[in-house]
C-alpha cells in the first residue's frame, strides 16, 4: 500500500476546474514531480493533498487511509512563498509550529538544534528570520518543514532563493530523506532538478494531467531530435541533409549541434560528416525534461 494515493481526484471553483480527475501514488524512498505552468492545478494538488482544502471528487488517502487529524503529523510542507514570521525568534516559531504537528517542546528543541547543526547555521538559533539572507531564511523554512519528522513531505520550489552550493546542499538532505524512506511530492520549474531527483513525474495542463509515469519510459514516447556533431575541422553542407532543420556551432568551436525532425536523420548526418573528416563525437540526444514539457505543453511555462 502506497503511503499516498490520489485517485480521481477533481477540484471546482465554481465554473472554473481547479483540477480535473488526477490520480498519481507515491511510493515509500520515492521523490515524485509534480509539473505544470501557471494555473495548471498544481497548487490545488498540493493543497488537496495536505487537506487545507478538500476535493470536490475523487479520493486521497493516507496509507489507506482519508485525511483525519491522525493524518496530520504525518505530512510536512515547505511553501514556495516565504510563510515565516519575519519578527519573531526562529527558535520559538519553529518550536512552536512542531508543537502544532505533535511534538513534545523537548523533542522539538532538540531536533531543531539537530538541523541547525547538520546546515552549520547553529548561531541562528535565538535570531530572527528578518535578520537572515534569503537563501538562509529559506534553509529554516525548510527545517520546519521537516523537524516534526513526517512520513509524507510536500515540497513546492524547494531551492528557491538558494545559490548553487546550498542548492546542492538541500539536494542531498532531499536524497538523505528520499534514502529514509520518506514520501516526497516535489514541484518545481527547475527541470533538471527533476530529472536528477525522481524517477516518475506528472505533467498538468490547464487543469489535467496531460502526461505520467516513468521519466524513462515518457522519454521512449518522444522522438530524438537533437544531434552533437564533434570535430576538429569544420563540416559542410549539414544544412543541406534532408531532414535537417537548424545547424548551431558548439560555444567550444569544435563541432554542431543540429537539429532534425526524424531519427533516421542522424545516420545520413554521420555518413555526410565521414566522408568529410573523422569524428571526435557523434551522438543522438534523448529529449530532455524540458523539451518534453514545452512540446507537451507549449512555452507558457512558470
Amino acid at each position: 500500500m502506497k503511503p499516498l494515493a490520489l485517485e480521481r481526484v477533481s477540484k471546482q471553483y465554481g465554473e472554473k476546474t481547479a483540477v480535473n480527475q488526477i490520480s498519481l501514488d507515491v511510493g515509500a524512498g520515492e521523490i515524485y514531480g509534480l509539473l505544470g505552468a501557471n494555473g495548471a492545478g498544481k497548487t490545488t494538488t498540493m493543497r488537496m493533498v495536505l487537506g487545507l482544502i478538500y476535493p470536490d471528487s475523487g479520493k486521497i488517502l493516507y496509507k489507506g487511509k482519508p485525511y483525519s487529524q491522525e493524518q496530520l503529523s504525518m505530512l510536512g510542507y515547505l511553501p514556495e512563498e516565504r510563510g515565516m514570521y519575519p519578527k519573531v525568534k526562529i527558535s520559538d516559531q519553529v518550536i512552536y509550529l512542531a508543537q502544532l504537528r505533535g511534538m513534545a517542546r523537548k523533542d522539538a528543541d532538540r531536533n531543531l538544534k539537530a538541523w541547525l547543526e547538520k546546515f552549520n547555521i547553529s548561531e541562528y538559533y535565538n535570531m530572527k528570520i528578518e535578520e537572515l539572507s534569503k537563501g538562509n531564511q529559506q534553509k529554516i523554512q525548510f527545517i520546519a518543514s521537516v523537524i516534526h519528522d513526517p512520513q509524507i513531505l510536500i515540497l513546492d520550489e524547494a531551492f528557491s532563493g538558494l545559490d548553487p552550493v546550498n542548492v546542492e546542499l538541500l539536494k542531498k538532505t532531499v536524497k538523505e530523506l528520499r534514502d529514509g524512506g520518506k514520501t516526497i511530492l516535489f514541484s518545481t520549474h527547475r527541470m533538471e532538478h527533476v530529472e536528477e531527483l525522481c524517477r516518475n513525474i506528472t505533467i498538468m495542463h490547464r487543469s489535467n494531467p496531460v502526461i505520467q509515469g516513468s521519466l524513462k519510459e515518457i522519454k521512449k514516447q518522444f522522438n530524438r531530435e537533437r544531434v552533437i556533431l564533434g570535430a576538429d575541422v569544420p563540416i559542410h553542407g549539414l544544412e543541406g541533409v534532408a531532414g535537417v532543420k537548424k545547424v548551431e556551432e558548439l560555444e567550444q568551436g569544435n563541432g554542431y549541434t543540429i537539429w532534425i525532425d526524424r531519427e533516421e536523420t542522424a545516420q545520413e548526418l554521420l555518413h555526410h560528416a565521414m566522408k568529410q573528416t573523422v569524428l571526435t563525437r557523434f551522438e543522438l540526444l534523448e529529449p530532455t525534461l524540458n523539451e518534453i514539457f514545452i512540446r507537451s505543453v507549449g512555452e507558457s511555462n512558470e
